[in-house]
């Protein structure tokens, strides 16, 4: 059974909805590829799905060590290439203020994210350049 369904509203736009809990995305066309930039273009979801992954494994993580991961955030930056049209880099840098972690468990916070699910799915080729300000 399907867990996603997505339409085409027209004008290189897109609407996602996420079927057990109804919840949607919009997708735009950016604006240097014919697009309104109105919205994430689906290569913009790419990048935010790794880094949105990548904070899930570290919550799992720090939940399991009883570290708070309160004021975690990350700056995103996309990287395109041409012929072929394609994501080239993913640069994410994690910052979090105050992490009261052992060097054991921040490198174990490294590790989680570095392995997550959607990171091991890329291509090799989509260079994957991660800090962590922590």
């Amino acid at each position: 059974m399907a867990q996603m369904k997505v339409s085409y509203l027209g004008s290189l736009r897109t609407e996602g909805t996420h079927i057990k809990s109804g919840n949607k995305i919009i997708t735009d066309a950016p604006t240097d590829n014919n697009g309104k930039g109105e919205a994430y273009s689906p290569t913009d979801l790419l990048c935010s799905s790794l880094c949105s992954c990548m904070m899930t494994l570290m919550g799992i993580y720090a939940n399991k060590e009883s570290v708070s991961l309160e004021g975690l955030s990350a700056d995103i930056t996309k990287v395109m290439a041409a012929n072929p049209r394609k994501v080239k880099e993913v640069i994410i840098n994690f910052t979090i203020p105050e992490l009261k972690a052992s060097k054991e468990q921040i490198e174990g916070l490294k590790h989680a994210a570095l392995t997550c699910p959607v990171s091991l799915s890329l291509s090799e080729e989509l260079k994957q350049t991660i800090s962590f300000n922590f």
